[in-house]
């Protein structure tokens, strides 16, 4: 790391610290513009500025001095883990870059701070590689409680990507090493909770049926976190199970545990799962799943995550289909970059399944057909069985469908033929 950058990591390191904005560290002897060009290293300080902005931050010359590397990482992770800001997070990432034969224990709360930051950007790949460098970190360390956690969130995020087979293997080794270590329901009732939406997405559905219910009853007494998020994950089982009756009335209950107060992001993500499974019933139930989406559109414009908006456009996408609002269906499916989409496997495999279908309704039939057909393959040859049973069924809707249109297109002109005789026969 330059002189210039750890100047400017520590410089806004103290100024956060102590809670003032560039404007208010500036005062009037220098710009912000240029006190914001120092903290990103792009400009190097003078010694009269240096003198400047430690007497305004009430500090010693020497504060801003170059520090040993073990000292700069722990100063980086404690601004990261305190604030809540991404540029902390950042600063982070540049130190640990530079940072050699440190704590193992500091890197793995580094590493876990940093999967955090690229989950909430979406990007699964940098994610999957930070949760899998702490999951060698744990097991080095021989922690439970951290091997726990690493395989835990390193199941969800190969899960999300569609790796059905590694995820089932990870969530079985975390909860495994929960029990087997006793640790507390925190720790526990998050590894069940992986391993029953693993068990789900592999298609085991009697193992995470029976997972689920134990899940249910350990965070019983929890908090109205964990209580909603395992009544999520039965609802999920029992979606799939084709139980759709049970799955509403337990996201039902998930969404009267939580109050928005208590955590508003999952209270919306709630929702959202509740607007999925209305559009996913037979007939889908399109009035209750866009209440669902409007409350949820409220919270996430307020909290929201680029991944959300993403959820929630491929979901309003999904229910103007549904109510043959097959244009708007289009323009919102379009908006959604697929080069830049950060949507889960099983959420964008539904949206190419989505634009399968408005092809079919668009006249082009041969090419939605053939890719929900090929969609139908990949899922099955990445072990997404229930997924993949969930696109031939749509498939042999679709074909029925055009089936019976085509068959009473022909009736018509026979029909037609048949009446004009007794019509002229009567006159």
């Amino acid at each position: 790391m330059t002189q210039e950058s750890s100047f400017g990591l520590r410089l806004r390191a103290l100024r956060q610290q102590q809670g003032l904005s560039q404007a208010a560290l500036a005062g009037g002897e220098i710009s912000t513009g240029y006190l914001s060009r120092l903290e990103s290293g792009s400009r190097q300080p003078t010694e009269r500025v240096i003198v400047y902005l430690a007497e305004r931050l009430g500090v010693d010359r020497s504060a801003f001095d170059i520090l040993p590397r073990s000292s700069s990482l722990t100063q980086a992770l404690s601004i990261a883990a305190t604030t809540d800001n991404d540029a902390a997070v950042e600063d982070l990432i540049e130190v640990l870059g530079t940072a050699q034969d440190e704590d193992p224990l500091l890197r793995w709360q580094a590493m876990w701070l940093i999967a955090g930051y690229w989950r909430r950007r979406g990007d699964r790949a940098a994610e999957e590689n930070c949760l899998a460098d702490t999951a060698k970190i744990a097991d080095e360390l021989e922690i439970p409680a951290l091997q726990c956690r690493s395989r835990t969130q390193l199941a969800r995020c190969l899960r999300s990507t569609g790796q059905a087979a590694r995820a089932l293997e990870l969530a079985v080794a975390a909860y495994e090493g929960a029990k087997r270590a006793e640790l507390p329901v925190s720790d526990t009732g998050d590894a069940l909770l992986a391993l029953v939406s693993a068990e789900a997405e592999a298609g085991r559905l009697p193992d995470a049926q029976a997972h689920v219910q134990e899940l249910v009853e350990l965070v019983a007494d929890g908090s109205s976190t964990m209580r909603a998020e395992a009544l999520w994950a039965a609802a999920t089982v029992s979606s799939r199970r084709g139980d759709d009756e049970a799955a509403r009335e337990y996201l039902q209950k998930a969404m009267q545990t939580l109050d928005s107060r208590v955590d508003l992001v999952l209270w919306a993500r709630l929702r959202l799962a509740a607007a999925s499974l209305y559009l996913q019933s037979s007939p889908a139930l399109t009035v209750r799943a866009r209440e669902c989406l409007e409350e949820a559109e409220k919270a996430l414009s307020l909290v929201g995550t680029p991944v959300q908006a993403q959820e929630l456009l491929a979901l309003q996408a999904h229910l103007a289909f549904e109510e043959g609002r097959f244009a708007d269906a289009r323009e919102a499916h379009d908006r959604l970059d697929f080069d830049k989409l950060m949507l889960a496997y099983r959420d964008r495999i539904r949206l190419r399944t989505l634009d399968s279908l408005l092809l079919i309704v668009e006249g082009r039939q041969e090419e939605g057909l053939g890719r929900l057909k090929q969609l139908g393959e990949d899922a099955r040859r990445n072990s997404n069985l229930d997924l993949a049973a969930e696109i031939w069924r749509v498939l042999a809707e679709t074909l029925e469908k055009n089936e019976r249109h085509k068959t009473e297109k022909n009736e018509r002109p026979r029909a037609a033929r048949s009446e004009r005789p007794r019509a002229a026969k009567k006159r």
